[in-house]
């Protein structure tokens, strides 16, 4: 996509932006950066998503794994994972969360992986919540989503369009955009110019 298709898409939904849900995996958006070579900021995030959704708070949703630390017993957030959600709220986002399960394995070099998996809970949400939108935006390519997308569009007849990185994008999203589940693909390399707009903005 070039600037013009850019702005003539998010024009497009000026009219529609109180019937929108904008649905945010950010674990999977953080990875977005190893191919990208740039990370995408919270709050250049939250600027782009208001141009899709601005109705209720509840149609702007973002999701994390809350990191404890590998202390089943903690109680206090990981620095980094408390700054994460907490920067996702102050920008106004609905904040889903649930802790990070730290799985033991001796191949790896820090002795252990880190898994959380909230697959279902956006399942969930998208269905509970689908008499309040007729547009879902995604940010995620994760492929697991596409049969609860499927769902919506089959039986709600409801506009499905995916954000990705190009080398993150699932085949089942693929399928999703060929079988017409998903009405447009959209990779996050052609918005770097606007993220990088507002970031220098919240420098000036």
């Amino acid at each position: 996509m070039n600037q013009a298709e850019i702005n003539t898409l998010l024009n497009s939904f000026q009219n529609k932006k109180d019937r929108t849900i904008v649905v945010v995996d950010f674990g999977n958006v953080e990875k977005w950066k190893n191919s990208l070579g740039w990370p995408i900021g919270i709050q250049e995030l939250a600027k782009l998503v208001k141009h899709f959704s601005s109705g209720s708070k509840q149609l702007r949703r973002f999701y994390y794994g809350a990191d404890y630390g590998a202390n089943e017993k903690a109680r206090m957030l990981t620095f980094w994972s408390s700054n994460i959600l907490g920067r996702a709220a102050w920008n106004n986002f609905e904040v889903v969360q649930k802790p990070v399960k730290y799985i033991f394995d001796k191949t790896n070099p820090y002795g252990f992986n880190k898994k959380c998996d909230l697959d279902v809970e956006m399942s969930v949400d998208l269905i509970r919540l689908q008499e309040k939108y007729d547009n879902v935006v995604l940010f995620s390519g994760d492929g697991d989503l596409v049969y609860a997308l499927r769902y919506l569009k089959d039986n709600y007849n409801k506009t499905v369009y995916v954000f990705g990185a190009r080398d993150h994008i699932g085949r089942e999203i693929i399928d999703g955009r060929t079988d017409g589940v998903i009405a447009r693909l959209i990779h996050v390399e052609n918005f770097e110019y606007r993220l990088n707009a507002e970031r220098f903005k919240y420098k000036k």
